[in-house]
């Protein structure tokens, strides 16, 4: 049976997968996140050809259209010739990812309040970078190895609609996908920027095809005082790929990457120093002279094949990563993940009805020698920790997309897995010197079941039910308990997550609304022991508690040929209800879960001319600030931020842009550590982040 033209095409999407195999039945959903604070076009034709390891822009867009849920698609020509330094910079135009600098690289990034109480880090959301896993085997994770100028294109999954990745946490999953020679904007690239805070960034890139080989190489060297003392951040980023087509039908591309960091730690402030003196740094913060040294060391492949049906990928993987932390105590990591994933999607008839399947396989593991001394300004004082944390994790998971109308597709999922986490403590240091064993498995099955109708070819409405599951990473389960790190066997995190929504495209008007709720179990929950000291936060399961929200966004073209050139000005508004709180728990009642403000709004006016001129005014408002504790008795004030963008790309590959933000020099706090109750703690705990006051950075690309 020919396929109806009018349907979204099916995803020969590289996701990773896992250890054993389901079946089931799906949709296909068109899926559009909103980039440079407006609404992409549904339907968009790309203008490389891509390759079979790696499609091309378009072929990735379609992937995420294919699913059936809330998605996100962000291409990178919407960032890539303005000052894009962070995760910040990539996805504040996404509706329903909450993301905010904390300091340096170091975020919260937060989908559907996944991690929401964690105040450093990540939990609950799977980084990948080109489909492979970032985070640990463990589950955590951070940001350090995802360079913003060494991106092609982000995918973001939201919750349960990340099964085609495998992942079904309550955040769902982003992977962040590099360029190769086929789909990198030239063969040569070379970039120089910088600006406030004594920063400055320089950027390469350089990639060939010869015959059935191609290779693509990139830079970035990054070095900034930073706009709080201590804040001095050096980063590294290197990373590199070479595809060879092996025979007709049959491609292998290998990844290697290397990042370095070197960030000094300003630490957290109370709420009055953040608001009137926000250049500070924690007095502990430079006495323990607090900083973050990563090394990391990436190796990956995938090899596809193009098969009578379908493409099959297989991806496998290592990493390597070193960690010098001084901040309570000195903490010094080294280990390894490790993994390999095939992956197998195709579409074929079933009774003369089209059918689109997805199957996956993902084994992964890897182990962590975690050391941890007195910390001396900086420097090992006497060893108080000698442990290893052993992590592995097997998964099948199945996604399949029914058509039983032209219009209208069952979507039907499960993904099935069994994780185990191993702490052996070697003993011989502080008050409990004994050898110390503890291990734990989660297992589970997680279902997922959806509807999709799509009356107009770029109109869709969905629906579906998804079941998540968070199993804890080692911060978690490894607490420091007075003078000593003790393992506690805490449950894994479960929810139902229930979500409607619409996206599409008239004439000038785009937009993209879902709703959803997640019901949670177990939810794991931290609030910070001692923020002025920067001790890790204590976890603890919280009986019930309810995630649920508003992800909106909305673009109108206000006036086109302005001045009969073909110009035009467009506004966007980006709108994010966060509404998460306990339910009847024993201690905080049905109080708002601390850590993240119920509204976070985006409005951006745009001026495109063909000449290459853009500007862009953008206002970002939190109507009221997040509570910084679960018993709800001090809340941040809300802020406005008023910025600009402009620039110029002239026809000869040269582009100019200047980025101006916080022009008003707002003082506020974009971040908090969450702790348990203010009040307890005099009513003025050290736990805040102090925004970025005014800022103005610039810069020049040159593609050749």
């Amino acid at each position: 049976m020919a396929r109806d033209p009018e349907l979204p095409a099916m995803p020969s999407s590289r996701l990773p997968g896992a250890f054993a195999l389901i079946l089931l039945s799906s949709t296909s959903a068109f899926a559009q996140g909103v980039a440079n604070a407006e609404l992409p076009e549904l339907s968009v034709q790309g203008t490389t050809p891509g390759s079979l390891t790696v499609p091309s822009v378009a072929a990735q867009r379609a992937a995420v259209n294919a699913t059936v849920g809330s998605v996100a698609f962000v291409d990178a020509k919407d960032f890539q010739n303005r000052y894009a330094n962070t995760l910040r910079d990539v996805l504040k135009d996404t509706p329903g990812v909450f993301v905010q600098q904390r300091y340096g690289q170091e975020m919260r990034l937060s989908v559907r309040g996944s991690g929401i109480s964690r105040g450093f880090h990540l939990r609950g959301l799977e980084l990948l970078q080109d489909g492979i896993p970032v985070n640990s085997a463990d589950g955590s994770g951070d940001f350090y190895q995802i360079d913003p100028l060494a991106l092609r294109s982000v995918e973001v999954y939201k919750g349960g609609n990340a099964l085609t990745f495998g992942a079904t946490t309550l955040g769902g999953a982003i992977n962040f996908i590099t360029p190769t020679a086929q789909t990198a904007f030239a063969p040569n690239i070379l970039r120089v920027d910088g600006g406030s805070f004594g920063t400055i960034r320089e950027h390469f890139q350089f990639s060939r095809i010869s015959g059935p080989v191609d290779f693509l190489i990139s830079g970035t060297l990054t070095n900034s005082d930073g706009f709080r003392d201590h804040e001095t951040q050096r980063t590294q980023n290197f990373n590199a790929n070479v595809g060879y087509r092996l025979a007709p039908g049959v491609e292998t591309r290998f990844y290697v990457g290397i990042y370095l960091t070197d960030q000094k730690l300003p630490g957290t402030l109370r709420l009055w120093d953040a608001l009137n003196n926000p250049t500070m740094a924690n007095p502990s913060a430079i006495s323990g002279n607090q900083s973050r040294k990563v090394e990391t060391e990436r190796v990956a492949n995938r090899t596809s094949f193009a098969l009578d049906v379908g493409k099959l990928d297989i991806d496998t993987w290592a990493i390597h990563k070193s960690l010098y932390h001084p901040i309570f105590q000195v903490i010094d990591q080294d280990g390894w993940t490790y993994g390999i994933s095939p992956h197998w999607a195709g579409t074929f008839d079933i009774g003369g009805y089209r059918n689109d399947t997805i199957l996956g396989l993902r084994a992964f593991a890897g182990q962590n020698s975690a050391l941890q001394f007195q910390n001396v300004a900086g420097q090992r004082g006497a060893q108080t920790l000698n442990a290893l944390q052993s992590s592995s994790n097997y998964e099948a998971y199945g996604e399949n997309r029914f058509w039983f109308l032209p219009d209208v597709a069952l979507m039907t999922g499960a993904k099935a897995f069994s994780s185990n986490r191993t702490y052996s403590d070697k003993g011989g240091f502080g008050p409990n010197p004994a050898v110390k064993f503890d291990n734990r498995t989660y297992q589970g099955i997680n279902p997922k079941l959806g509807l999709i109708w799509q009356p107009l070819p770029d109109i869709q409405v969905f629906a579906d039910i998804t079941r998540s599951r968070d199993v804890p990473d080692f911060t978690d389960l490894t607490q420091t308990i007075g003078t000593t790190t003790q393992f506690v066997p805490l449950q894994a995190q479960r929810a139902w997550t229930y979500e409607a929504g619409t996206r599409g495209r008239l004439d000038r008007l785009a937009w993209d609304v879902t709703l959803y709720r997640s019901e949670v179990r177990d939810e794991l929950i931290n609030f910070s022991v001692d923020p002025g000291r920067n001790i890790p936060a204590a976890t603890f399961n919280s009986p019930r508690t309810i995630h649920q929200g508003v992800e909106a966004a909305v673009s109108l073209d206000i006036i086109r040929d302005l001045t009969g050139v073909g110009d035009r000005v467009s506004a966007s508004q980006v709108w994010t209800h966060n509404d998460f709180r306990f339910v009847g728990d024993p201690v905080f009642g049905d109080n708002q879960i601390a850590g993240i403000p119920q509204d976070v709004l985006r409005s951006v006016v745009t001026y495109t001319h063909p000449s290459g001129f853009h500007l862009s005014p953008s206002v970002d408002w939190v109507p009221r600030g997040a509570f910084s504790d679960h018993a709800n008795t001090l809340q941040v004030p809300g802020y406005t931020l008023i910025n600009v963008q402009t620039g110029i790309d002239f026809s000869n590959g040269v582009s100019l842009f200047l980025d101006a933000r916080n022009l008003a020099d707002t003082r506020y706090v974009s971040d908090v550590a969450v702790v348990n109750n203010a009040v307890t703690m005099g009513g003025n705990p050290t736990a805040f982040y102090p925004g970025v006051g005014r800022s103005f950075f610039g810069g020049v690309r040159a593609s050749f």
